[in-house]
């Protein structure tokens, strides 16, 4: 894995001059042409707005509220914190869940069901660590045999492989990858309940504590709404908490049009719409941060964080020019930065913080490992999505390239390379996150969902260059499509 010595918002930076001519011209990327139409964006309406949906919400809150005084036991409890967790509502119940879940902590674990049962067990270890909990690899002695694996009575427990391997990827490093690699295969290739098989594929796909959990939460809620035995109250207050987010997010896609036009007449035609954009988004921000926190200086630190972002790109320009193939590890010493993990670090930094004295250095310092493995993963998810169509057009190596240059590798192993570097870099988040006092868990989330977002971006190819595939649809579902209230 490359040094990340490198911070992610290093001082006195200091841009490379570049000789600009206006008759640049500018080398074609072949991407195929915007599919989204503006005028039908700002055309937005949501009628899922107003205190009468808001009332029903509040209804349907406390009705679900009372369902952690019904849930008796343990696994009753972690049930119904996993299903709030993955229906989007967890920040409606954060003191709930987290009172449950640290009852659950100090008491013997291996009673009402963990400890003995694969899947209660396995859903404890994903929630607790999930909240930040140090639970011990102990709660799966009862699932190992004399060798230390895991005995082979659990290979028809299918639910129970299925949480087994989704807790897997909340691992320490190294630990666990057995396990992780004995669900895959017996998932895989095991024939299993056709509402179960929805479940298996879709964390096989991509598992859960990889996923943006918001992306996930419509998914979710049409599984829910599907099983029996689950609580109406709960599936109908999830519709409407979706429908009423999606009205937010609308009303602020509609808000994101404030261009201002200023003279930047020294640049070729060609980047004077992205530094105006650049320009006035970065001091729009800066505004609303300092006018929200009363504090000062955001926009030095912002335009730091994006001047890092330039020269790394402009690294890779000139790798380009030069015909140069870097190695892989020089590659992805510059290519982290250059995946903008960074710089939306900075901006998750300054958004979120409540002091007004922003030590924006210090805590940067503090989380810099936690930023370059997130930036790290961003970088690798999209040179996985990517290379093939960089390749065609001619592009600068990626890191698949580079490593088949110098490892003289088939491409196939340069990206079960990467998939694994993948895999390491996310066990270091966890490690992180392990190790992190509750005042920092909110960034680490937010900056574990760059990742996410990578992952989901990329997860089928190039879900920005090609836009009319599987992007399309989610952004339509996610932001356009409201669920239909019974």
């Amino acid at each position: 894995m490359a040094d990340h010595g490198h911070k992610f918002m290093a001082p006195n930076i200091k841009s490379e001059t570049i000789d600009i001519k206006h008759d640049h011209e500018r080398r074609s990327a072949n991407y195929k042409p915007n599919i989204w139409n503006y005028d039908s964006l700002v055309s937005l309406s949501n009628k899922y707005t107003g205190e009468k949906y808001e009332r029903e919400a509040q209804k349907l809150r406390m009705e679900v509220k009372s369902m952690f005084y019904e849930a008796n036991d343990q696994p009753a409890k972690l049930e119904l914190i996993d299903s709030i967790q993955k229906l989007g509502i967890a920040y409606l119940f954060g003191e709930e869940i987290n009172e449950a879940l640290e009852a659950i902590a100090s008491t013997k674990i291996n009673n009402a069901g963990t400890g003995v049962n694969l899947y209660f067990s396995a859903l404890c270890f994903r929630l607790l660590r999930q909240h930040g909990h140090d639970v011990s690899l102990d709660l799966f002695t009862n699932f190992l045999d004399k060798t230390g694996s895991f005995k082979r009575s659990i290979f028809n427990d299918i639910e129970g492989m299925l949480e087994l391997y989704e807790c897997s990827h909340l691992a320490l490093e190294g630990r666990m990858s057995f396990a992780k690699l004995l669900c895959n295969g017996r998932l895989r290739e095991i024939r299993i309940d056709r509402d179960l098989a929805k479940q298996v594929e879709h964390a096989l796909d991509l598992p859960l504590y990889w996923r943006v959990p918001w992306f996930d939460t419509k998914w979710q809620i049409n599984m829910c709404a599907a099983q029996e035995g689950k609580s109406s109250n709960l599936v109908d207050l999830a519709k409407f908490n979706f429908n009423m987010i999606q009205a937010t997010h609308q009303q602020e896609l509609i808000n994101l049009s404030r261009w201002d036009f200023n003279e930047t007449q020294q640049l070729p035609e060609c980047m004077k719409i992205c530094f105006k954009a650049l320009y006035d988004t970065a001091n729009d921000t800066a505004y609303e941060i300092e006018a929200e926190k009363d504090c000062r200086n955001v926009l030095p630190h912002l335009k730091q964080a994006w001047a890092e972002f330039c020269n790394a790109l402009f690294t890779e320009a000139k790798w380009y020019n030069q015909g140069y193939t870097a190695t892989p590890q020089e590659y992805l010493s510059n290519a982290w930065i250059s995946s903008s993990g960074p710089v939306i670090s900075t901006h998750v930094l300054l958004s979120i913080s409540d002091d007004k004295k922003v030590e924006v250095e210090s805590f940067s310092e503090k989380n810099q490992e936690l930023v370059y493995c997130s930036s790290m993963i961003v970088r690798l998810c999209n040179d996985l999505g990517t290379s093939s169509a960089e390749l065609e057009r001619g592009d600068s190596p990626s890191s698949i390239l580079c490593y088949m240059r110098e490892g003289n590798a088939s491409e196939e192993m340069a990206r079960k390379h990467i998939r694994s570097l993948i895999i390491q870099t996310w066990e270091r988040i966890n490690k992180i996150r392990g190790n992190q006092p509750p005042s920092g868990r909110t960034f680490v989330s937010l900056i574990a969902n760059v990742a996410r977002v990578a992952q989901w971006i990329y997860q089928y190819g190039d879900g920005f260059g090609d836009q009319d595939r599987e992007t399309k649809a989610e952004i339509l579902s996610l932001l356009i499509e409201p669920l239909a209230l019974g």
